[in-house]
């Protein structure tokens, strides 16, 4: 695709986005509240120039979850076409957002390292990058948002508002207070017994590892999620509750079900799909009307078809067009059947 994009703020992700769209062939225009932040990202090559969004292709606003809505506005105004995020909350920023322009977003991708010395180009590469596009958002900009994102190397994913909110406070945010509440604890037992930390083995090591993070941004999200991460930490402590009476009871049967199920679980997460596979071409007529492009995306999603290609084809008329999709053969069927579900009259053909 390649163009001219923005960045506003220049840390790990907004300068890990910089050095992989450069990298794909596109200009880069950055600016970040800090000076100094601004200077590294163009000595080490995140950015080609420090400058406002004025008419760049997409501006990424990779800010604290705090300032991302204030940012968007700002990317607007400066003549931005359109705009996305890299927020970890959504719900809030879509209820105060409403602009065709905008499609949120957030990339489930990061690193210990802190700032922009820690970016990296394939940060995102392989990592799940989710939008959540409103009723109002531009399709045309949604398709351009997603197709550089695919770009440089992620893969789409793409719900509503609220249920990502839900989704990564099970995924996300609750994992990260709990790796800081293990490493709390076993801080404190060094206190008393000080060679604890040197016994720590690779389980202990791998499951608190997200703990070296960066802590300051963690009190925006976890207050803009505050509903959501409540519920799941309730949620977590009643299962431990649950694992407590089973050991306190000395039920072996019991606890070993417990245990499988959450085996049987982690061995079954999704893996990287293969690049070797045959791919379908699916094309679905659709009123030429905002939202089309975000409702099929998020069908496709719900019901687990991976999407490799999407574009709409819009009709000379004005009131019709088409959009056309490139899908996994094996999957093109499930696809063609949640379609004709919700009313769409697809067709499909082998991609050659």
């Amino acid at each position: 695709m390649s163009g001219k994009a923005g960045i506003i703020g220049l840390g790990l992700i907004g300068g890990s986005i910089g050095i992989a769209l450069r990298e794909a062939g596109w200009f880069v225009v950055g600016q970040d509240v800090d000076a100094e932040q601004e200077s590294i990202a163009l000595e080490m090559g995140a950015v080609d120039v420090i400058g406002a969004m004025d008419n760049v292709d997409i501006a990424f606003v990779a800010t604290p979850v705090s300032s991302v809505v204030d940012a968007v506005f700002q990317a607007i105004d400066e003549g931005a076409i359109a705009v996305t995020d890299v927020g970890s909350v959504k719900g809030s920023i879509v209820q105060e957002v409403n602009s065709p322009k905008f499609v949120p977003g957030h990339p489930m991708a990061g690193s210990e390292q802190e700032g922009v010395r820690g970016a990296r180009g394939d940060l995102f590469s392989g990592a799940v990058w989710v939008l959540t596009p409103a009723g109002i958002t531009d399709d045309g900009h949604f398709a351009n948002v997603r197709a550089a994102i695919v770009e440089i190397g992620a893969d789409v994913f793409v719900v509503d508002a609220d249920s990502h909110d839900e989704l990564v406070a099970v995924v996300s945010h609750v994992p990260h207070l709990t790796a800081g509440a293990l490493m709390r604890i076993a801080d404190e037992y060094s206190q008393e017994h000080r060679p604890l930390l040197r016994l720590a083995a690779g389980g202990f090591r791998d499951m608190t590892r997200i703990a070296a993070g960066h802590p300051g941004i963690w009190p925006d999200i976890c207050i803009e999620n505050s509903e959501a991460i409540l519920r799941v930490i309730g949620e977590v402590i009643g299962s431990l509750e649950e694992t407590k009476k089973i050991i306190a009871s000395k039920d072996k049967e019991a606890l070993l079900e417990e245990l499988q199920q959450a085996r049987t679980a982690r061995v079954n997460l999704p893996t990287g799909v293969p690049d070797d596979i045959d791919l379908d071409i699916v094309r679905i007529p659709v009123l030429d009307q905002p939202g089309e492009l975000a409702s099929l995306t998020k069908l496709a999603t719900e019901i687990d078809v991976n999407i490799y290609d999407l574009e709409i084809a819009h009709s000379s008329e004005g009131e019709r067009g088409v959009v056309i999709m490139v899908v996994p053969a094996d999957k093109s069927e499930r696809l063609l059947g949640g379609l004709m579900a919700n009313g769409y009259r697809p067709s499909i053909r082998a991609m050659e």
